[in-house]
């Protein structure tokens, strides 16, 4: 199909005459309103160098100011809630950059603010320039000109497009932005920064004004003030849909995305690769157009949002209609968030929905993706909205029924899920690398594989180790292929030919994670003893510890490091005990007592710490382990008697219960909201966490076995032994 169409684009190219931007705008000052709307509160926006090139009073007689300034308020609140690196977007009128800035920090070490002249990598938006300019390596030989060369020299040229090009170039490295990638578990990390290899179809660089000049020459039907570089009616071609067998619409022109915005026909191209995402967006019948890049993976629902805001205000400007407001949300009330919490099934239907919070953070797993839900500032209505879309209704429908969008769904009994057939736990895990790793999990009964962090897909089994992505998904028709050792465990998948190898993560079930410390802790234990806690001014209530088996004997104790058990492999504690402040110790025997019903109880790994015990874990710790301890310039939690680590046990047989990564495991498998594993283990962290909450706890983002108490502000940062307690 893309043969076809780099062959038909052949037809529509032309001979250019010699090198001419369009577009440009003239040298004469921008007025003192256009200044101003440039500015927020007197400070200067970033793309000030760029002012002169500003129409905010076009030459039509629109004066867009007023939108602008909703426009670039929405943009800002967009860049500081979905928390985007850098982004970028101008407006376009005919031949005239309406507006253009960048916003955030275009630099990984936030010292170079983004600009409209920052340059991103714009994805597939590359099959756009290189269909129109024929190419392609298909035809390369053809011609006797590479494709990068002839769209260089048939579009860039010509349009002024100096920021653009298929490679990095020295005058287009200062001002590329660093891509960032996220995952489900809140990591967030610089994206690859090798190109995609996607060469025409995806290799592209520009930046935002450049993309503006392309849309002007859309609207200008091809020509440049020296010439065309389409043949006439070619855009018209560009721009028409295509047709199914059946005479129907499919949405799509020759390499443009045809849709509707509130009636008026919307073409335009979306580009995503690893760390970005961009898009052009133009409203032909009023030439009106937009074109945004953002610095964040999978960010394209955000910048799409945007882009249509920005052409939704640009409309009412022309139409002289008042302008619309930019929806805004906030987060769903504390007490509404119980009722929506658990597992649905699709009435009549396979599909499943599941709703989960953490630390106020309400989060719907549906399809391939999960979103965040939030309530809508105006009427409360929740809906989803996060970087990779927003708006999609959800609603309680009675005490156990919700609907999502047109969907209705209906709540299973919160039980914990049934173990997995043995032939799949060799399979779990990770596989890959660190800037593509892919996740084989279980969920609901079926075999998942998330891929590159974000999207879910179920597998259909068709031997023991062969699968094949769904029907209806983006890998239809490719399978895995898994190689086991004598064990079970898989080594490798083989997913379309390319061998993903088992990553380690974390430990094997039952043992111990250990590092190598830096020095002996018995040379850290000197430094330890020798040293003070950090001072404190303040008023703090009196510490009063006490110990949690005294007040419920139920609770069972694995103090690690009393033992030599631990991820330094060295004691620390005289005795195996757990302290607690007194309305920490009574919150623990609560949830306790909670849990008793469910047949479960706590295990207390650990509690009251020495101050002096929190420096050495932090003295031993390699650099790049250091978020999984806490810093002694601070003091930890744990040393004010208001930090508990624990899990649960069975009642019966008195076992622990098997969560996705052990206690004291430093990986990211120790991650609260760590995507892997079995739907079993998540059922039963999520059931801790749960419990521990409802008696005013809060998780530790980073270890699933951390909590902390409401109150631990009020309490001084204690050294004292177990044995000093009980002389006090």
């Amino acid at each position: 199909m893309s043969v076809f169409r780099n062959l038909f684009a052949v037809a529509f190219f032309v001979g250019l005459a010699p090198a001419a931007v369009l577009g440009q705008s003239s040298d004469q000052q921008i007025d003192a309103r256009t200044r101003e709307s440039l500015s927020e509160e007197g400070v200067p926006g970033n793309s000030a160098a760029v002012a002169k090139q500003i129409h905010l009073v076009s030459s039509k007689g629109f004066d867009y100011a007023p939108a602008i300034k909703k426009l670039r308020a929405a943009v800002r609140y967009e860049v500081a809630g979905k928390d985007l690196p850098a982004f970028s977007i101008s407006v376009v009128d005919r031949n005239e950059m309406v507006w253009a800035d960048g916003f955030g920090f275009q630099d990984a070490k936030k010292k170079i603010p983004a600009t409209a002249e920052t340059v991103y990598p714009v994805g597939s938006i590359s099959k756009l320039f290189s269909d129109i300019a024929a190419v392609g390596s298909v035809l390369e030989n053809q011609v006797k000109v590479s494709d990068r060369q002839r769209v260089r020299q048939s579009i860039f040229a010509p349009l002024g497009m100096k920021n653009s090009s298929f490679v990095v170039t020295p005058e287009v490295a200062p001002r590329l932005a660093t891509g960032w990638m996220w995952t489900y578990d809140d990591r967030r990390f610089e994206a690859p920064t090798f190109p995609p290899g996607t060469g025409p179809a995806g290799n592209l660089y520009s930046n935002v004004i450049d993309l503006s000049k392309f849309l002007s020459c859309l609207f200008n039907n091809g020509r440049t003030e020296s010439g065309r570089i389409f043949k006439p009616g070619a855009v018209a071609e560009m721009i028409s849909p295509r047709k199914d067998a059946n005479g129907n619409s499919v949405g799509q022109g020759l390499g443009l995305r045809i849709q509707d915005l509130d009636g008026h026909a919307r073409i335009g191209h979306r580009g995503a690769v690893d760390g970005f995402s961009a898009l052009i967006e133009a409203l032909p019948e009023r030439e009106l157009g937009v074109a945004a890049a953002s610095a964040l993976d999978a960010s394209n629902g955000v910048v799409s949002r945007l882009a249509n805001y920005a052409l939704r205000l640009m409309l009412a400007t022309q139409d002289g209609k008042t302008l619309p407001e930019y929806g805004r949300t906030v987060a769903i009330p504390p007490e509404r968030i119980p009722d929506l919490l658990g597992t649905y099934r699709e009435v009549d239907g396979k599909r499943f929905t599941q709703i989960s919070e953490l630390n106020g953070r309400v989060m719907m797993r549906r399809g391939s993706f999960r979103h965040d839900l939030r309530a809508r500032a105006d009427d409360g209505s929740i809906m989803t909205d996060d970087v990779i879309g927003s708006g999609t209704q959800v609603k309680r429908e009675g005490e156990n029924r919700l609907s999502v969008g047109a969907l209705h769904f209906e709540r299973l009994p919160n039980e914990p899920p049934k173990e997995i057939p043995g032939r799949w736990r060799g399979l779990i895990g990770e596989y890959g690398w660190d800037h593509n790793t892919l996740y084989i999990l279980e969920d609901n009964g079926e075999l998942y594989a998330l891929i590159q962090w974000l999207d879910y897909y179920p597998l259909k089994e068709v031997s023991e180790n062969v699968f094949e992505f769904p029907d209806d998904g983006l890998h239809h028709g490719e399978g895995l292929k898994f190689t086991r050792t004598s064990d079970g465990i898989a080594t490798e998948v083989n997913v379309a030919e390319v061998i993903f190898q088992r990553r380690e993560v974390g430990t094997k079930d039952g043992e111990t994670f250990k590092i190598s410390p830096v020095k002996p802790i018995d040379e850290l234990r000197a430094g330890a003893l020798a040293a003070n806690p950090p001072s404190e001014p303040g008023d703090f209530r009196d510490a009063n510890l006490a110990e949690l088996v005294q007040l419920d004997p139920t609770i069972k104790l694995d103090i690690r490091y009393a033992t030599t058990n631990n991820f330094t492999g060295a004691v620390f504690y005289e005795q195996p005990k757990a302290f607690m402040q007194q309305p920490a110790a009574e919150a623990v025997v609560r949830a306790n007592a909670r849990l008793s019903n469910r047949g479960l109880g706590l295990l207390i790994h650990d509690a009251y710490r020495p101050w002096q015990v929190t420096k050495m874990f932090w003295d031993a710790t390699p650099s790049g382990l250091k978020d999984f301890v806490a810093n002694p310039a601070t003091g930890s939690r744990h040393n004010r008697g208001c930090a508990v680590d624990l899990t649960l046990y069975d009642l019966t047989t008195g076992k622990p219960i098997p969560m996705v990564a052990g206690y004291d495991e430093f990986s990211p498998r120790s991650f609260a909201m760590y995507p892997g594993g079995t739907s079993r283990q998540r059922w039963y962290r999520e059931l801790l966490r749960e419990t521990m909450e409802a008696e005013g706890f809060t998780v530790y983002e980073f270890e699933w076995w951390h909590f902390d108490f409401k109150d631990w502000k009020k309490y001084r940062i204690g050294n004292v032994t177990f044995e000093e307690i009980g002389k006090q």
